[in-house]
């Protein structure tokens, strides 16, 4: 396998804050706890409190939900392994439709590899996925783009109960919608893996399921055997264990949106962005209000979700009763999840590294504590019939990255019958020669006039390319095999002008090399990957 790795440079749409973060850490050193090194990771391993009570409480939660799921004995295993003192490598996503883009399981194979490279250094540790369901934007998750036998196609269910209604993504049922979707996508499986690809989706996604309890249920059988943890944070339970951290958000709210605006002002002087919008209305949480979740903002003297409005006192009141109903926003959900697990390092993707840039403001006032944010491995898979295409017409991955007219120029001048291409290739040489071949006499006739020579060259060659270009086009028209070409390689390398791994579900790429896919990504993904590597299978 053929492989080289691209630097943030090089790589599309990465902003300066994640190259900085990449190439140089110092430069953002106060904004995280800890660089995202090995040496890093450990120091904030050693920083994890031992509570053995929450501990306990925390395992038998997650032995539950995983055995609901249909996780196996090794998550078993690393649940107890938690449960006697383990450090934790945790990731998350949101649960899109048959794992929504690729990234999503290359998080999940980052944090198994990262937790094996800690545990063969002397500190054991496990990986935690954390399914989370409780975004209410259903129009992010609600579909995936297939890359199948059919070309790129968009598969998308919109639930009709959840239609213009602010719930939480986790929640929404498939109903039959579902089964017509899943049996479309299996259809555009092929290889070796297709069949047992095709039956983990029939068995995950069922009329019954939601985003949430489906999304966990592939990936139980996805991850099989690597010791993966998942958490389902939509169980009222969590909300219970981490009652304290919303009342706390609540009662010093003013202070952390005080420091927040604060940071996002000093983020902007250094020439970053701030990731999450943050107003002096703004609070850290969500309330749910008759099914509905909605953000809490502050209001006059007190505080208001929607049309509800209510007092300090009243709102801390509600925390108290009922912590079932509060949820948190980007910012305090990392907190949320580092109260309630020994998180010694969170694998994240760039805007979730931009996110906790932030979010530090909060972990310095609510926790006192943060893990060590490590980035996610990256990947382009480059497949041996898109090998191919690159290889005929003589381009490579950063000539799709240009856009459309670049790589269509491309095409075109290489698309010529070997016989045509041969007399312009010849044809150029001789226009070169012939023109260098004056140079000299010119020189000595009257100098100024070499100035005039690389004039004429340039536009001679100029039009005569343009010529050969022409040609290229006028051949595709009559036949449209650019126009196909063309949609492969962009589909297959550049989907909607972004990366691969932004875009197209990964389980096609599985189905059709099978599980030494999955190995060779995971083995991969290890501690101190951060280039994104594009991968020639």
């Amino acid at each position: 396998m053929e492989s080289h790795c691209l630097g943030p440079a090089e790589t599309p749409h990465t902003t300066k804050l994640y190259a900085t973060f990449l190439e140089d850490f110092g430069r953002l050193a106060e904004f995280y706890s800890h660089p995202p090194t090995e040496e890093g990771l450990l120091r904030a391993a050693r920083a994890v409190p031992q509570d053995a009570e929450k501990r306990r409480a925390v395992a038998e939660l997650l032995r539950e939900q995983n055995r609901t799921l249909g996780a196996d004995g090794e998550t078993e295993n690393s649940i107890a392994r938690l449960a006697a003192g383990a450090v934790a490598v945790v990731t998350g996503q949101q649960v899109g439709l048959f794992t929504g883009p690729a990234y999503s399981l290359y998080k999940a194979l980052t944090a198994i590899r990262i937790a094996q490279q800690l545990t063969e250094g002397g500190t054991d540790a496990v990986p935690v996925f954390w399914l989370a369901g409780e975004d209410h934007d259903l129009a992010e998750v609600n579909h995936c783009d297939w890359p199948g036998r059919e070309g790129l196609t968009r598969l998308e269910i919109s639930p009709g109960d959840a239609a213009g209604k602010a719930r939480s993504v986790g929640r929404v049922q498939f109903g039959e919608g579902i089964i017509p979707l899943v049996e479309r996508a299996a259809a555009q499986l092929e290889g070796p893996m297709a069949e047992e690809i095709g039956a983990a989706l029939a068995a995950s996604y069922g009329p019954a399921e939601t985003f949430g309890t489906a999304f966990g249920k592939l990936l139980a059988r996805l991850f099989a055997g690597k010791g993966i943890i998942l958490l389902d944070s939509l169980d009222a339970r969590w909300h219970r264990l981490a009652g304290s951290i919303y009342r706390r958000a609540l009662a010093d709210n003013d202070n952390l949106i005080a420091g927040l605006l604060a940071r996002s002002k000093q983020l902007d002087r250094m020439g970053y962005h701030a990731q999450v919008k943050v107003t002096e209305r703004s609070t850290l949480l969500f309330l749910d209000v008759e099914g509905e979740r909605l953000p809490v903002r502050r209001r006059n003297n007190g505080f208001a979700a929607g049309s509800q409005e209510m007092s300090e006192k009243e709102l801390l009141a509600a925390a108290e009763e009922s912590p079932e109903r509060f949820s948190a926003n980007v910012l305090l959900r990392p907190i949320i999840q580092d109260y309630l697990l020994p998180t010694a390092g969170y694998v994240g993707g760039p805007a979730e590294v931009a996110y906790f840039a932030q979010a530090e403001v909060a972990y310095r006032r609510l926790l006192g504590r943060m893990p060590a944010i490590l980035p996610r491995a990256g990947f382009t898979i480059v497949e041996p019939h898109v090998g191919r295409l690159l290889k005929k017409y003589r381009i490579e991955l950063r000539d799709v990255f240009r856009g459309r007219q670049h790589l269509r120029g491309r095409l075109e001048r290489e698309y010529l019958s070997k016989e045509l291409a041969r007399q312009f290739s010849g044809g150029e040489k001789r226009v070169r020669q012939l023109l260098k071949s004056l140079r000299n006499p010119l020189g000595k006739l009257d100098n100024t006039l070499i100035g005039a020579l690389d004039t004429a060259e340039e536009k001679m060659l100029y039009q005569f390319l343009r010529l050969r270009d022409k040609a290229g086009r006028a051949q595709n028209f009559r036949t449209g095999v650019l126009d196909t070409h063309e949609r492969i390689l962009t589909e297959a390398l550049y989907p909607h002008h972004g990366l691969q791994e932004r875009t197209l579900c990964f389980l096609p790429f599985l189905a059709r090399h099978g599980a030494a896919l999955l190995d060779e990504l995971g083995a991969r993904a290890s501690l101190g990957a951060s280039q994104h590597q594009v991968l020639y299978l």
